[in-house]
């Protein structure tokens, strides 16, 4: 079967967004969701990783899961100052919270 498109019906992928203009000094995007990627060396390489192996959110939880296997096995007598001491401490509350939320919602570690 033939193909058939009115005119001004081709492809087109280009957003055309007419209160750009308007809107452009304030952020220049409005709507329900907004993602902006920000800068990548391999936007591609990224987009790939995002939708092949696993996205922002499971990529920081894998990070966090090691980093706690990490904090667990630190000697208790290393020499930490106070602020190194918080930024533990406030990381293991952070790990903590985040594991309750997964757990209210029935997802695994």
């Amino acid at each position: 079967m033939p193909m058939f498109k009115l005119p001004l019906s081709g492809d087109v992928t280009q957003a055309i967004n007419p209160w750009s203009f308007a809107f452009n000094p304030v952020g220049g995007q409005f709507g329900l969701v907004n993602v902006t990627l920000g800068q990548s060396s391999a936007p591609q390489v990224e987009a790939d990783v995002l939708t092949d192996v696993a996205g922002y959110g499971k990529q920081l939880g894998r990070i966090a899961d090691a980093l706690h296997v990490l904090i667990k096995h630190l000697p208790k007598d290393v020499a930490l100052s106070h602020q190194e001491r918080a930024a533990l401490q406030a990381f293991k509350q952070l790990h903590a919270d985040i594991e309750a939320v997964k757990e209210r919602h029935g997802k695994d570690k």
